[in-house]
């Protein structure tokens, strides 16, 4: 079958359409005929070797679209030709013509909403919508007439965040970009305020009479989530979740959490698959229903081809794109 890979580290160019073997399913698995494919930043991570103790050669691709192919011994609640669609996150693997899944990381779809464009919508959904869910129900907490701040708000995941909050009843979601061609869009999210990420604390600060925000979401890291920490009310709980920006770490005085009050928690949903997919599963389930029911909006805004993932990666780094993009995997 054909698959992109990643047979050493690097920059876009590495990624390589080659034929590799068909996966078969194990004990609590399937194998999915993907259709579409959603693009992430975790796959550019994994490309350039941010993710410790990545095996290469390594299919990327956390999230797909698709149907049924295989069911592996024990797997009873799915069908062969099923419209699904599924987490890829523990092993990778979505950037290919088949890939398998553990059955509680896969989620049945409408039968009677499998066009082309509510697939590739399913592809671009599972990671943005589960994540945007945990966040805010297990990671922020967040507790009605909150104040949120969310990061790279246009952004794939964080255009899914936004609208989350407000599904878990914030008082203000305020959205931050990186340049001023993204206000547009991001404002079409629901977003109460959009302001540039140069300068946002000022203006986070002057919208909020000076007294703060309790949640910030900040999947871009470096000195943004040090500017971040400040932002914060006592109380306020900053979620790591990213490192978009590809700064330097920055180092935390544990003190100065005590004496302001504060907290920071991080987020990674593909350690979370590992180790409690019951847990994530449960969230996505209600994640996707919420985005069924046209609470949460999920834009593709382009469509590339398999042999095209490289493309899509350079935009995703270029930073030029708003809301979601998917490869198209089988025709």
């Amino acid at each position: 079958m054909r698959a992109v890979t990643i047979p050493k580290f690097g920059g876009p160019e590495v990624l390589a359409l080659t034929n590799i073997f068909v996966p078969t399913p194990g004990a609590g698995e399937v194998t999915i005929d993907v259709a579409y494919a959603g693009v992430n930043y975790a796959e550019v991570l994994f490309r350039k070797g941010g993710v410790p103790d990545l095996p290469l050669p390594f299919v990327p691709g956390i999230e797909v679209a698709g149907t049924i192919r295989e069911i592996g011994e024990g797997v009873d609640e799915f069908r062969v030709g099923q419209p699904v669609a599924a987490l890829t996150i523990v092993g990778g693997g979505g950037y290919a013509e088949v890939a398998k899944a553990p059955a509680r990381l896969v989620f049945p779809l409408d039968e009677r909403r499998t066009s082309e464009p509510e697939l590739a919508a399913a592809a671009a959904s599972p990671s943005n919508v589960t994540t945007a869910y945990m966040i805010m129900a297990d990671a922020a907490r967040l507790q009605p007439g909150e104040t949120v701040l969310v990061h790279a708000a246009a952004g794939g995941v964080g255009s899914a965040i936004g609208q989350m909050a407000r599904a878990f009843g914030a008082g203000r979601v305020i959205g931050t970009v990186g340049s001023e061609d993204k206000i547009p869009y991001a404002r079409s999210l629901g977003y109460d305020d959009v302001i540039l990420r140069d300068s946002f604390k000022e203006q986070a600060l002057e919208r909020t009479d000076g007294r703060g925000v309790d949640v910030v979401v900040d999947p871009v890291g470096g000195q943004t989530r040090r500017t971040s920490l400040e932002l914060l009310k006592p109380l306020g709980r900053l979620i790591a979740m990213g490192n978009a920006s590809d700064a330097a770490d920055v180092v935390q005085s544990t003190n100065e959490l005590w004496f302001s009050s504060k907290a920071v928690l991080g987020f990674n949903l593909q350690l979370l698959s590992m180790y409690a997919p019951e847990r994530v599963s449960r969230s996505a389930r209600e994640a996707l229903r919420l985005a069924g029911e046209g609470r949460i909006r999920v834009d593709v805004t382009d469509v590339l081809r398999l042999d095209d993932a490289a493309e899509a990666h350079r935009r995703i780094e270029q930073r030029s794109t708003t809301g979601k993009l998917v490869l198209k995997i089988n025709p």
